[in-house]
């Protein structure tokens, strides 16, 4: 019995000893493959070759093409920087290329207000320069006929269009006119004027910051009001009445500096501010209420000379083609201003109907009437900002600068350049 009870534990079958484990592999061999297959057969050689071959093919593709006699030609005003290089410059850097086989070309530039009185003569110069304009206006005060001579030119655009409304444009440069500036009109709907002011330079201000354009308000001398400083530099904060009849403009404007101050501190905006004051000269409004074009007009249609208050309320006068050549230095410059651009030649009303009196009529009777309300007593720019940043100077005098409208004016009421 004892047998029986033998363990039998060592019977079972054992593994075997000699079966195949393989050897884990070591951590850079994956990496050796592919540099041995590289190295084989010269691929490596022909892969540099290739490479070559590709650098001097894109190479030739993106060379600049070669300029040409018959490309376009461009007004330079003297010690004016070219926008136009720097315009390049930028779509340069930004990593644009200008298509292959284009020429290059002048700025594109958006003028609100282009039909205007000033706006019409800053289009003249900036199609003269070569550039292509877009005109946007609504026709309140500006005429078809200021800008009818660039029908047909196809660097040229007119769209009737109110800046209260939101335009999308893709330009350049964008200078902002738009807003009716004599007293007969501006007081003629007050909410409509200062929603111009407001709205219409938010919507233009918007569509800067998109497109990335360069922004040029034209603002005013009436942020000054009735000045307690004389002259005005451009340091004074002004004497504006916020509730008077022509609020609606001067506290428009200033809200206008406001923002776009406020566009290109908070947005980066390239903005521009110009402070117009009395400007005078071919295309203007007739019967506007502006002191010039009433003397000027009632002269003509042998009218008294009406002088509001007893006269002696001061003014300087530029000639328009003086301002635009300021708006165009400014909007140039890489100064942000304000700046003042006016005329320091101050002359009281009574001296400018004097003036007027030698020019069209030395008959012409003056009329005295009651003064209107808010009316400013003394206005005079000091243009030293202007002239050390600028380079910029009004050049001509009112009475080289007055027959040139009054010949305007002549045609525009006779219908010819002789009639008396």
């Amino acid at each position: 019995m004892a047998s029986e009870l033998t363990y039998r534990g060592h019977d079972e079958p054992q593994p075997k000893s000699d079966a195949y484990s393989p050897k884990p592999l070591k951590p850079w061999f994956p990496f050796l493959r592919p540099i041995r297959y590289m190295l084989r057969d010269q691929r490596l050689l022909f892969l540099f070759i290739g490479i070559a071959i590709a650098t001097v093919f894109f190479a030739a593709l993106s060379r600049p093409p070669r300029p040409h006699h018959n490309s376009y030609t461009y007004f330079h005003s003297a010690n004016m920087p070219d926008r136009r290089l720097e315009y390049q410059h930028r779509v340069a850097s930004s990593g644009g290329k200008i298509p292959l086989g284009l020429k290059p070309k002048g700025l594109r530039v958006l003028v609100t207000g282009g039909a205007g009185f000033v706006g019409s003569h800053l289009v003249d110069r900036l199609i003269n320069r070569g550039d292509s304009v877009i005109v946007v206006d609504n026709f309140f005060t500006g005429r078809k006929e200021n800008v009818m001579h660039h029908f047909g030119n196809p660097r040229f655009e007119l769209i009737r269009h109110d800046v209260v409304e939101p335009i999308l444009l893709e330009v350049d440069q964008i200078y902002h006119l738009a807003c009716p500036a004599s007293p007969v009109h501006y007081k003629f709907n007050p909410v409509k004027t200062i929603k111009t002011n407001v709205v219409g330079t938010l919507n233009m201000l918007g569509l800067a910051k998109r497109i990335g354009a360069r922004f040029l308000l034209t603002s005013t001398s009436e942020v000054y009001g009735d000045p307690l400083q004389h002259p005005q530099v451009e340091t004074y904060w002004g004497n504006v009445n916020p509730i008077g009849v022509r609020s609606c403009y001067d506290e428009g404007k200033r809200t206008a500096e406001t923002l776009a101050m406020d566009y290109h501190r908070g947005a980066g905006v390239e903005v521009r501010i110009a402070r117009i004051f009395n400007t005078y000269g071919p295309r203007m409004c007739m019967d506007d209420g502006r002191v010039v074009s009433n003397f000027v007009a009632q002269a003509l249609r042998k009218e008294p000379l009406t002088v509001y208050g007893d006269g002696k309320q001061t003014r300087s006068f530029q000639y328009v083609s003086d301002l635009v050549d300021g708006l165009m230095r400014l909007m140039e410059g890489e100064h942000v201003g304000p700046f003042n651009l006016g005329n320091p030649g101050e002359f009281t009303m009574l001296e400018l109907a004097q003036v007027v009196q030698e020019t069209i009529d030395p008959e012409a009777r003056i009329e005295f009437r009651p003064n209107t309300e808010d009316d400013p007593h003394k206005r005079k720019p000091d243009i030293t900002k202007a002239r050390e940043q600028l380079g910029w100077e009004p050049k001509v005098p009112l009475r080289k600068g007055l027959p040139l409208m009054v010949s305007d004016f002549r045609q525009r009421i006779f219908g010819d350049h002789t009639a008396a």
